[in-house]
């Protein structure tokens, strides 16, 4: 994964989002409970977040990723999300744009400089927005699906999401391309593409079947 996924996925979503109109915007995502105006407000919000992060990481300093933590973050975007859809637009575009100019300001030797979310640093933060622009643009159900995850970015995800396979299962997933595997005890072997594959252990809808007992999987982490 390099800064240029992050640049191509967010163009990706812009562009995807670019036409949207109120209906559109009311209409629901592939996330129970939320609409596409959710979906949007959350991205913005997290874009605003992560710049933050960031910015205050280049001055060398540590700030909580949203101001009240996640209550707040949440009834945020509740609040957000029946926006008129000019103003869903503009909020993301404005938000995206500068979390990318941020992105662009890091060297190659500020990547280790730690930041709060997750308690981590700036490189595994770029990680975090490659992953919330992927996954969030397929669940606005505007024609992006997971189908469309590049390997690099499914075998990634697959390895973020490890915490989700239960407890006593030996987990494998197997595709035309790869065969990947986690935890140990009894053996549950699932088949089918890796974009279908990762999608599932995402807990989102498969683009094509999978073949294989579904076991329940843990939150995410």
């Amino acid at each position: 994964m390099a800064l240029n996924d992050v640049h191509a996925i967010a163009d990706q979503l812009l562009a995807l989002t670019a036409d949207l109109d109120d209906p559109t915007a009311r209409g629901e995502s592939v996330l129970p409970g939320w609409s596409r105006g959710h979906v949007i407000t959350h991205l913005a919000y997290f874009s605003e977040a992560m710049t933050r992060q960031v910015e205050e990481a280049l001055q060398g300093r540590l700030v909580e990723v949203y101001d009240g933590g996640r209550p707040a973050r949440d009834a945020a975007i509740e609040a957000g999300a029946d926006r008129p859809a000019a103003e869903l637009k503009s909020h993301l575009t404005q938000a995206v744009t500068a979390l990318l100019a941020s992105w662009d300001k890091v060297s190659p030797t500020d990547w280790p400089l730690p930041i709060l979310h997750r308690n981590s640093n700036l490189s595994a933060g770029l990680q975090a927005t490659w992953r919330e622009l992927t996954i969030h643009t397929s669940d606005l159900d505007l024609g992006v699906t997971p189908a469309t995850w590049p390997d690099d970015f499914c075998l990634h995800l697959l390895d973020f999401l490890r915490p989700r396979t239960p407890d006593n299962t030996h987990l494998i997933l197997q595709s035309p391309e790869t065969t990947w595997d986690n935890g140990t005890g009894a053996e549950v072997l699932l088949t089918g593409p890796l974009t279908s594959l990762t999608a599932w252990y995402a807990g989102r809808p498969t683009p094509t079947p999978i073949t294989g007992p579904l076991p329940d999987l843990l939150p995410w982490p």
